[in-house]
């Protein structure tokens, strides 16, 4: 997806804008433009800190809580791309590791060793998937959404790898009561994080 943009708010932007916002830049880069070191380490503590509100806003369910993290997971890597979006993950995972309450439910290092740790690393993956849709131009809602899509079934394969050799649960256990429930608020996520930052694309075509 291209965002033309007429000249006067081209003269705003700068001359170069429509190259900007080509297939290969992503939202962070369009709206910021700098990629200095600063401005990076500023966006990725901007992100660890969404990263952390959103992981508090919880509903409550076993063996996981759901959570806005996924949310916040697929927006932040649609946003970022693939590698500001992994590391900005991984800052959010190695805060919550060194004991900041900044996972779900206020959750720090015991969360990396209780039954949702596969979830845990399962983010950086999922993030990456998104990023890497990001990068490559998914700009639109229906692209955006099944790389969301496409990301959360990513994160499932460590989140329910995690228990099942760790944990010793089978395979029936795991769609029962570490899947299916969870299905349908995956899906209503992809697509609220395409939403999102199909929105932001279009505020910034019409600034």
């Amino acid at each position: 997806m291209r965002v033309d943009i007429d000249p006067a708010r081209r003269e705003f932007f700068g001359p170069n804008l429509n190259q900007q916002t080509g297939p290969d830049m992503t939202l962070s880069k369009a709206l910021v433009g700098s990629s200095s070191l600063p401005t990076r380490a500023a966006m990725v503590l901007g992100g660890t800190a969404f990263l952390a509100a959103a992981s508090q806003v919880s509903v409550p369910m076993f063996p996981v809580p759901m959570t806005l993290q996924t949310l916040a997971v697929l927006t932040l890597g649609l946003t970022f791309g693939m590698r500001m979006g992994m590391l900005t993950v991984i800052a959010w995972l190695a805060e919550g590791f060194a004991g900041l309450p900044v996972l779900a439910n206020g959750g720090a290092t015991a969360s990396f060793f209780g039954p949702t740790a596969g979830f845990l690393m399962g983010f950086v993956a999922m993030v990456a998937v998104a990023g890497f849709a990001a990068d490559r131009g998914a700009k639109s809602i229906l692209s955006m959404s099944l790389a969301g899509l496409i990301a959360t079934a990513v994160l499932y394969i460590p989140g329910l790898a995690y228990p099942a050799l760790v944990l010793g649960k089978s395979m029936p256990e795991l769609l029962s009561g570490w899947a299916q429930p969870f299905l349908m608020g995956d899906l209503v996520k992809a697509v609220l994080a395409a939403l999102i930052v199909s929105g932001g694309w279009k505020m910034l075509a019409e600034r």
